[in-house]
C-alpha cells in the first residue's frame, strides 16, 4: 500500500494563478504546441529573430556560397535564431544534433528558368512533423501570373499546419514585373495574415516600412535580399527592426559576405541588442580581422 500522503499542503491561496500572456503579436489565441515552436525561432527575451536563409537551391540549384553547405554553413548555424532550408539538406547535409530550430521550405516545382509563380506545395505535414520543424515556408506570388494557386499553397499549408501544431511563415515573392514600394507589401503582407499565415516574410523598402508592419497583425520578418555592402546591410536589418519587423531572415548578405560568421555576429548584434549599423560593421570587421590573424599566424 501506498503510504498515506498526510495533510501538509501548501496550495499558495495568496498567490493568484498565473495568467501568461504570449509575447508575439497576433499570437495569443495560438495553441501551446504551435506558440512553443514560435518561441523558438523569436527569442523571448527579444521578441526577435535572426534567421539563416539557405534554401535558395530549391529553385536556383547551387548558389554562390552554397556550394557546400557543410562546409560554408554549417558552422554558422549556432549563430543562427533558426536555418531556413530545404528537406533535402536538413536530411543529407544536417547533423540530427543540431540545436537551432528549422523554418523548412514547404512549396517548390519551376526553377529560374520557368514562370517562379507556378509553385505547388512540396512536402507532406507528416514528414514535416517526422523532422520537428519549428515552422513551414511557402512562396505566395500577389499580382504574380499564378497568384491564387500560391495563395491556395498556403491555405492548404495553413490548415495542414494548425492539424500538427506547425506554424506558417508566408514569403511576399517579389516578381520581376512586382515592386517593392510600400502600398504592395501591405497588400501582400496583409493577405497572408489575412488568409492564416502565422507569421510573414517580406522585404524592405525605404519608404513607409512603418505602415507596412503596423497594418500586417502578425510578426514581419525582413527578407535580406541580393548581396549588398555589409554596412547598408546592417543598415537595413537597424531599420527595419527600428519600424516594427521581428527580426530578419538573412541569405546572401550572410553567406556571400566576405566573412560570414562576422555578420552574423554584427546582424545578431543590431537585431537583439539594439546595435547602431556602424556598431555592428565594427563587430563584423573584428571578427575579420581575428580570423586573418587566425590563418597568418599574427
Amino acid at each position: 500500500m501506498p503510504e498515506a500522503d498526510g495533510d501538509a499542503k501548501n496550495f499558495h491561496t495568496d498567490v493568484p494563478p498565473p495568467s501568461h500572456g504570449f509575447f508575439l503579436k497576433g499570437s495569443g489565441s495560438l495553441d501551446w504546441g504551435m506558440s512553443n515552436r514560435l518561441a523558438r525561432i523569436f527569442r523571448p527575451d527579444s521578441g526577435r529573430t535572426v534567421m539563416l536563409a539557405i534554401d535558395h537551391g530549391y529553385f536556383q540549384g547551387p548558389t554562390t556560397g552554397l556550394e557546400r553547405v557543410d562546409v560554408s554553413i554549417l558552422p554558422l548555424v549556432p549563430l543562427a535564431d533558426a536555418l531556413m532550408c530545404t528537406r533535402g539538406i536538413l536530411r543529407s547535409v544536417v547533423p540530427p544534433s543540431m540545436q537551432t530550430p528549422v523554418v523548412m521550405r514547404a512549396s517548390g516545382g519551376p526553377s529560374i528558368l520557368k514562370e517562379l509563380s507556378d509553385e505547388q506545395i512540396a512536402i507532406d505535414i507528416e514528414d514535416a512533423a517526422r523532422l520537428n520543424v519549428a515552422a513551414l515556408t511557402v512562396q505566395v506570388f500577389i499580382g504574380g501570373e499564378h497568384e491564387t494557386q500560391s495563395v491556395h499553397n498556403m491555405t492548404r499549408l495553413v490548415d495542414l499546419g494548425l492539424r500538427c501544431g506547425i506554424p506558417v511563415m508566408g514569403v511576399t515573392a517579389v516578381g520581376k514585373q512586382l515592386t517593392r514600394d510600400a502600398k504592395y507589401l501591405r497588400l501582400a503582407c496583409r493577405i497572408c495574415a489575412e488568409l492564416g499565415a502565422q507569421f510573414v516574410k517580406t522585404y524592405y523598402c525605404d519608404e513607409d516600412f512603418e505602415t507596412v508592419t503596423a497594418s500586417c497583425p502578425v510578426p514581419i520578418v525582413m527578407a535580406g535580399g541580393k548581396k549588398l555592402p555589409e554596412l547598408d546591410a546592417l543598415t537595413m536589418a537597424f531599420r527595419a527592426v527600428s519600424e516594427g519587423a521581428s527580426g530578419v531572415d538573412m541569405g546572401r548578405n550572410i553567406f556571400q559576405s566576405d566573412h560570414p560568421e562576422g555578420m552574423m555576429r554584427a546582424v545578431r548584434a543590431v537585431v537583439h541588442e539594439g546595435a547602431k549599423p556602424e556598431d555592428g560593421l565594427e563587430i563584423y570587421r573584428s571578427a575579420k580581422g581575428a580570423a586573418v590573424a587566425r590563418r597568418t599566424g599574427g
